[in-house]
């Protein structure tokens, strides 16, 4: 029976009774970052899982003496109930495979002779799998953890809170952040690619929650249905996950003055970044719009080429509000709005589409609060809650009496929103109105 190597962070449990065929598959995963322990039996497999910590995927064989693989997952499970199972069985043991996955709760199952190609793949897909339940499981046992804190704060502080110490203030912005994330339910995985990001660009967050506020806004005003919403809330937020590993010496440069080579690894961006979530199935509409933002509307985007409706919806609302936040940022003074949407409208029908552009061209008005073309017809105003409207942007941060963030600077008002804002001002009431941007000539 082979040991697993130190200090790896899992290992992959192998059981047959063919000695061959645990040595065929542990030479075949020799080179992978988990260790590797063999059983020749169920019972001996069973042995280990009492004995071995952080086995994260068991791959057991269905015939085997003494103990078939189905008995033997069933009893697996109860001991270590957050390993994933994989059975390997013939073509001709459909029963048992059912009873795979509905008694020894199984996940999947490899028919023999295998592709080893394919199931080093499969195995590789389980542990990364495995891994993200431990460190999403880590992430909720945090976020538990602040809130205890924060009720323990609240409850000595109270109306005093607004005059914490700085660190304490942080403490509060860094526990809302993760609450907020906490509230979608894909939020876990979207927390750890939005890290992956911050490790390439630090600005990158910022720029994602721009496109994000801009895209979901204009997702509004069209009154897409809300599934669709959030898909293109997600999609804003990881476009740009696929330039994770490509070198700063291209993502520094703009585009036109690219070599070709460069320019090669750049376009594969949008199809790497659908590729690393696609493992999640819940995510795999989100994954289509990563894959065509950079579609232009007349076929000569990347990387699929497609043109006008055959680019996804979504895919186009992103494509605007990416272009619109990235060259405001680097255009930069008072007219930075005005020269980018005058970029925007020259594009129409060749890199964006026309039918979108009102509807951006007003939501970034109200988000991008700099040119003076803007200040003179948009003003900053405080409202009671009971006079809020629909399309309204808040110009400050929404925070309750005792501290907590409510909704942030930008968002744009909605129903939902709206009654939510008239609950926290009964329950925990801040100490001024809302404010928000209106247009004085309205």
């Amino acid at each position: 029976m082979g040991e697993a190597e130190g200090g790896l962070p899992v290992k992959v449990l192998l059981v047959d009774d063919e000695e061959n065929i645990l040595t065929s598959l542990r030479r075949l995963m020799l080179d992978e970052d988990f260790g590797v322990l063999t059983a020749n039996s169920g019972r001996e497999g069973l042995e280990l899982l009492k004995t071995e910590t952080d086995i994260g995927l068991i791959l057991s064989d269905q015939r085997m003496p003494a103990m078939t693989g189905v008995e033997f997952l069933t009893q697996a499970r109860q001991l270590a109930p957050e390993a994933l199972r994989i059975l390997l069985t013939g073509y001709a043991d459909i029963t048992a495979t059912i009873d795979a996955i509905n008694k020894g709760g199984a996940s999947r199952y490899i028919t023999k002779p295998w592709n080893d190609e394919d199931l080093l793949q499969t195995v590789r897909d389980a542990v990364q799998k495995y891994l993200l339940i431990q460190e999403n499981r880590r992430l909720a046992e945090v976020v538990n953890r602040q809130n205890e804190e924060l009720k323990e704060w609240n409850s000595r502080l109270k109306e005093r809170v607004l005059g914490q110490t700085a660190q304490i203030r942080k403490q509060n912005e860094e526990l809302n952040v993760l609450n907020a994330k906490l509230k979608s339910n894909y939020q876990n995985v979207i927390v750890a690619f939005s890290g992956l990001l911050e490790l390439r660009d630090r600005t990158a967050r910022s720029h994602s929650r721009n496109v994000r506020n801009l895209a979901v806004g204009a997702a509004r005003a069209l009154d897409l249905p809300e599934e669709e919403v959030e898909s293109i809330d997600i999609g804003a937020l990881l476009h740009d996950i696929g330039e994770i590993g490509i070198p700063e010496a291209i993502l520094g440069k703009p585009v036109d003055q690219l070599s070709q080579e460069e320019l090669t690894i750049y376009r594969q961006h949008p199809v790497r970044g659908q590729t690393a979530i696609d493992l999640i199935e819940d995510l795999r509409k989100t994954g289509s719009l990563i894959r065509h933002h950079h579609e232009n509307f007349d076929g000569s985007g990347f990387p699929d080429g497609l043109k006008e409706t055959a680019i996804p919806l979504g895919a186009r609302i992103i494509s605007m509000a990416d272009f619109i936040d990235t060259n405001i940022g680097r255009i930069g003074g008072e007219n930075a709005l005005d020269t980018t949407l005058g970029r925007v409208s020259e594009l129409l029908g060749r890199m964006f589409d026309p039918t979108l552009f009102d509807v951006v061209k007003k939501l970034a008005s109200y988000q991008y609060y700099i040119t003076p073309g803007v200040r003179q017809e948009i003003i900053e105003a405080e409202m009671e809650p009971r006079s809020l409207y629909e399309g309204l942007v808040l110009s400050r941060d929404i925070c309750s009496g005792t501290g907590l963030l409510l909704l942030g600077k930008g968002a744009v008002l909605d129903e939902v929103k709206i009654k939510s804002i008239k609950r926290y001002y009964e329950l925990d009431p801040p100490s001024a109105g809302v404010h928000v941007w209106i247009n004085k000539n309205a």
